[in-house]
Order: C-alpha cells, then structure tokens, then sequence
C-alpha cells in the first residue's frame, strides 16, 4: 500500500517484513519559489542518486516498507544533520540546504542562497515530514518484531576529487563505525560484497548520513546500514566530469542487472539477520 498523506513530496510503501529501505536522494523535484533563485536547473539536480528507485524497485516484492522523497537534495538534503554540525568534519560535503555541487559549483544566483529563516522554513516542510514518518514506521515495526533493519539507499558518481581521492568501490557500507549496527550485519553484508567480483570498503569516506547515525540503535533492536553505490556498478557513467546533455546517462537493465542481484541477496540477507534468534517473532 502507498501512503502519501503526510507530505505530498513524500511517499511510503508499506511492507509487514522488519525492514525498512530509506530512499532519501532520488527525488528531482524542485518547486517554482526555489528554481528561480538557481543557476541552472541540470546543476542543481546533478547529484541526486540516479535510477536508484528503479535498481531497488524489487525491496516491496520481499516485504520491506520503502520510503521516499520526492523532493531534491538540493531544496532540503533529509540526511544531513539539521542542526547543521558536519557529518564529515574536516572533509568537504554539502549542508542541510547545499550551495555548492559535489564538483563545489554554485548553485545559486548571486544573493538568492537560502538563509536561516528561509532553511528553518524548508526543513519544517519537507525534512521534519521525512523523519517523522520514518520514526513512526520504526515503531509500527518495532511492534510486531524484535529487530528491525534500516537499509539507506545512496549512489555516487565514482571520481568526485573534492569529495574523495581516486575511484570510489562500488559498494561503501556505513555503520559509523559499527555503532548503528550489530556486527554480525555489517559481516554478513560485507561478505556477499566480497564476493560479488565488485570492489568494496567499509566505514570508507561514506560512514553513514543522519539517518543511519540517526536511528541506528542496535541496542534498542533497530541496526542501520548505509549503502553507497558507485554509480558505474549500475549505469554506464563517464569517469570524471559530466556535462548537461550527457548526465546522467539512462538507466539499463540490463547493464544493472549483475549489481542488482548482489543488492536483492543483501536485502534477504538483512531480512534474515533480523529473523534470527526469534527476532522476528510477532508480538501479540
């Protein structure tokens, strides 16, 4: 079933399995009010997570409820920390409202970037939507099951310098560490990515976003993981900078077909991770 009742920019498919698929970065709508403040329209929908939707469009199939946004991270960016605190302190990232791509162009026209009125504004309408939804579905689950996984969805493009040196692996798991996950779900995804014939790291450059940090509690039966995908493990994407016109390049099935049957055995995986141990048993 899909709901959208709390936020229009905002949509839930709700499944009964203890898993929940976080897709926060797809979205590409930018209302009226914030375009004309932009540069450019390609710019400022340049960094979403491409096809990402359609790669895991298989999660409701295993029972999982998915959540989304339609909105794009560059109106509000729901996986950054509202308080506005760095996620990656030292390092170059985008904030709660970007300014800047990935690449550090300027998204906005001179004078026309959000001030703090105006972000206090967009994250009561589209950010605090996001999250208050997600919380409720972790306690609907949470009802009904003794652990409950958050799988956050993410891509990439593979060679961003400012962002990270060289070419990215095409799997980055995020725990922060291991702190929003028990370790015997980090090991086991892991595993399935070691042996897929892809690359992959660990807590690499991607860590995890607010969500993850966020809601990953494994002491209170509810373990986080972020995925952060190189985008050319499933679409064909020229390495280095991308140009208006060429970006992004449209989505193959078939070319993303051996990286969507690893993502499809993670998913089960998570899904057995949560059922082990009783963990899954419904609760009366």
């Amino acid at each position: 079933m899909t709901a959208s009742d709390c936020s229009p920019s905002l949509s839930v498919i709700r499944g009964d399995a203890p898993l929940i698929v976080s897709l926060p970065h797809t979205g590409t709508e930018i209302p009226a009010e914030y375009e004309a403040g932009l540069v450019s329209p390609w710019l400022a929908r340049k960094d979403a997570d491409w096809w990402i939707e359609q790669l895991y469009d298989f999660a409701p199939g295993l029972g999982a409820t998915v959540i989304r946004t339609s909105i794009s991270r560059t109106v509000i960016d729901v996986n950054r920390d509202p308080s506005g605190m760095s996620l990656y302190p030292g390092q170059a990232t985008t904030e709660l409202c970007p300014t800047t791509t990935f690449d550090g162009e300027l998204l906005y026209k001179q004078g026309a970037a959000p001030a703090a009125e105006e972000i206090a504004k967009r994250r009561a309408r589209f950010f605090d939507p996001y999250h208050a939804t997600f919380r409720a579905e972790v306690e609907r689950l949470r009802a009904r099951h003794d652990r409950v996984v958050i799988y956050d969805c993410h891509s990439i493009r593979s060679i961003i310098p400012r962002l990270f040196d060289g070419t990215l692996p095409h799997f980055n798991i995020g725990t922060n560490g291991g702190a929003t996950c028990a370790p015997a779900l980090s090991d086991a995804v892991e595993t399935i990515c070691a042996g897929s014939g892809f690359s992959h790291v660990v807590n690499g450059r991607f860590k995890g976003g607010y969500i993850t940090r966020n809601l990953g509690k494994p002491e209170t039966g509810v373990h986080a993981i972020q995925m952060e995908l190189a985008c050319r493990g499933y679409m064909r994407e020229p390495l280095g900078p991308v140009a208006e016109g060429a970006w992004p390049t449209s989505y193959d099935e078939a070319y993303a077909a051996p990286m969507r049957a690893v993502l499809t055995r993670i998913l089960e995986t998570c899904l057995s991770f949560a059922a082990t141990e009783a963990s899954s048993r419904t609760k009366p």
